[in-house]
């Protein structure tokens, strides 16, 4: 490896980040409402997952669940990491005919070695670096083929009478009024209080609850929704990065970028030069 470099592409149902650094380099715990698949090309990360720590290595691949908590550090290193979002991949479970209704799919594993996988994160990335004609039509097809093989070999599919799909997305039922209330008022101050009577629960129970079934707190939860909400409108529009700011919760700029940085890695400004 010879730079540092961020290349990264954002489609309606999946984002692609090439990373290369040199420096030391910490990712802060967080999560993503969408699965995670993460190819290490070179250099050697340490990875946290859930509660699993473990070295990541070249060649290898980590998957990780939607909502599940995860951090990573290192130096010297290069990803390519591509998020996908549930709605995708529970639509390709439709087509499959695995399962008709929403349901609950899981990854069996938190890392492997899978050169098939590896192959093709490889074209996604060349067809990120090279942006030929219809090159976004080729990337759709490229991960759509990646989702097939880890409907294959690396995901557990299975009805669930609990889960179903809500304009925020795949969710439990018994936690949709609550979710659905935390996308819709992300930007400003959310007492846990006001959380919680959406879903008609007392604070205590409402908060074991989530933490139950999404794996995180509704304080991180929230924190993450409005990173990724960041992320979408930093490479989607123009938007001035402190109107951003303050469009998703933070009254201070310098705070966003704090935060920012502490996730992805790139401050705002960077991550956006970066599409």
């Amino acid at each position: 490896m010879t730079e540092a470099f961020q290349k990264i592409f954002s489609a309606t149902h999946f984002t692609v980040r090439h990373t290369s650094a040199i420096e030391p380099t910490t990712f802060e715990a967080h999560s993503h409402s969408y699965y995670t698949v993460t190819v290490l090309l070179s250099g050697r990360m340490q990875i946290t997952i859930g509660e699993n720590h473990f070295a990541f290595g070249r060649g290898q691949t980590t998957f990780t669940n939607a909502h599940q908590t995860h951090a990573a550090s290192g130096a010297e290193f290069e990803f390519v990491s591509i998020g996908i979002s549930p709605t995708l991949i529970n639509e390709l479970v439709t087509e499959l005919g695995l399962t008709r209704n929403a349901a609950e799919i899981v990854f069996h594993s938190s890392l492997v070695t899978d050169d098939s996988i590896t192959t093709t994160v490889r074209s996604i990335a060349g067809e990120i670096a090279q942006e030929k004609i219809g090159h976004q039509e080729m990337l759709e097809t490229l991960v759509r083929q990646l989702v097939i093989h880890l409907l294959r070999s690396h995901l557990t599919v299975r009805k669930s009478a609990q889960i179903e799909l809500s304009r925020a997305g795949l969710v439990d039922r018994r936690l949709r009024r609550a979710i659905e209330f935390m996308h819709d008022n992300f930007g400003r101050e959310l007492a846990l209080e006001e959380i919680a009577a959406a879903a008609y629960l007392s604070e205590f129970h409402f908060a074991r609850l989530f933490k139950q079934l999404i794996g995180a707190t509704p304080h991180a939860y929230l924190a993450n929704l409005r990173i990724e909400r960041a992320r979408k409108l930093l490479a989607e529009t123009s938007i001035p990065i402190i109107e951003i700011a303050a469009m998703v919760g933070y009254q201070s700029q310098s705070h966003f970028t704090k935060i920012f940085k502490s996730v992805t890695g790139l401050t705002p400004r960077s991550y956006r030069e970066s599409h």
